[in-house]
């Protein structure tokens, strides 16, 4: 199965509210790899790699949680994987 990469930028109430922490537990339900972190215009960055199916599920999880009703938009740009991650991180 081919691995991609998905760059998902949420917009809304996404900081300051515990969204990095939260994604960063659902991520270990899933098999993906990559980092969330924050912008310094307000919104959250999260690059994340695996099979498609694998970050589309992952990326409704995030909308299904208490998350969900913080987040206005979704951005989402794929690309294949460049496999440049170990684990799932928050960076600062």
């Amino acid at each position: 199965m081919s691995r991609c990469q998905c760059q998902v930028i949420y917009t809304g109430r996404v900081q300051g509210v515990g969204f990095r922490y939260t994604v960063r537990t659902l991520a270990t339900g899933f098999e993906v790899t990559g980092t969330i972190r924050n912008l310094p215009d307000g919104r959250v960055e999260l690059v994340a790699e695996g099979s498609r199916d694998e970050l589309e599920a992952f990326r409704q999880t995030i909308r299904d949680s208490e998350l969900g009703h913080f987040i206005a938009q979704e951005q989402v740009n794929w690309s294949e994987a460049k496999n440049e991650f170990r684990g799932f991180g928050i960076v600062s």
